[in-house]
């Protein structure tokens, strides 16, 4: 435990506008895995969906903050392996340093942080660090690489666990 810093909470949200792998249906059924170093973790399938709505919690224990978050969209096949539908990554450096910001007394709301997108970072478009409801979140959108069109929105949340060295 004392090797860990904390936990970051990924909700992968839904994604946006995804490429379309099954051409007869017209659609995809997609599901999407975060990758942290040896860790992964991966959503459920959507069936039939291009815009697909996830809303769902991944956790990644955080020893190194320097390893990239990869993310990979993939199209679930019942008798082929699954179609790639692109990737991603990005690093949680500024969110990290945002958490280390004294917050006590800020209103609920206050961005902290904004983070612009560049070659480097997969960012679609600014991604804000927000103080909100006593905790501190970054929105993001992602666009995905390696593939003709399609994003992903997620929230980055830290989670403090005891007994962990902490920030």
């Amino acid at each position: 435990m004392e090797h860990l810093l904390g936990l970051l909470r990924v909700r992968v949200q839904k994604g946006v506008n995804l490429a379309i792998r099954d051409v007869t249906a017209r659609t995809s059924d997609p599901y999407v895995v975060i990758k942290m170093g040896k860790q992964k973790l991966k959503t459920r399938v959507v069936k039939n969906s291009t815009n697909p709505e996830w809303n769902e919690d991944l956790t990644l224990s955080i020893a190194d903050p320097t390893l990239p978050v990869n993310i990979h969209v993939y199209d679930k096949d019942t008798f082929t392996l699954d179609d790639k539908m692109g990737d991603a990554e990005f690093e949680i450096g500024p969110f990290l340093e945002a958490l280390r910001v004294r917050v006590q007394g800020v209103p609920s709301g206050t961005v902290l942080s904004r983070v612009q997108p560049s070659r480097q970072n997969c960012l679609a478009e600014e991604s804000c660090i927000i103080y909100t409801d006593g905790q501190v979140v970054q929105n993001m959108c992602i666009r995905l690489r390696n593939v003709e069109r399609g994003e992903l929105e997620l929230q980055l949340q830290w989670i403090d666990i005891p007994g962990s060295r902490g920030l």
